[in-house]
């Protein structure tokens, strides 16, 4: 597994706990889609990369102040919504 990988696997056992009616794929896709928005995000505002490291941290925040809510987030935000429906 690469460093990436590995981060975002620790990320998903993290989001897990913190949401315990996500299974694995869904907590996996979760924070593929929070990772790639972060960096996206950043790329677009014009912000200079400053590595895994930091987007590690950002989503690691996200995960847990929002874990437990991530229902909630899913209904107020479309740009996500599309991913979780069934």
């Amino acid at each position: 597994m690469s460093d990436r990988n590995d981060k975002q696997h620790q990320l998903v056992k993290e989001l897990m706990a913190k949401n315990e009616g996500l299974n694995e794929r869904e907590a996996r896709k979760w924070i593929e889609l929070l990772w790639e928005d972060f960096e996206a995000t950043r790329a677009k505002a014009g912000r200079e990369y400053k590595g895994e490291e930091v987007t590690e941290q950002i989503v690691r925040q996200w995960v847990y102040h929002y874990g437990p809510r991530l229902d909630d987030f899913v209904a107020t935000n479309p740009k996500f919504k599309q991913y979780f429906e069934q």
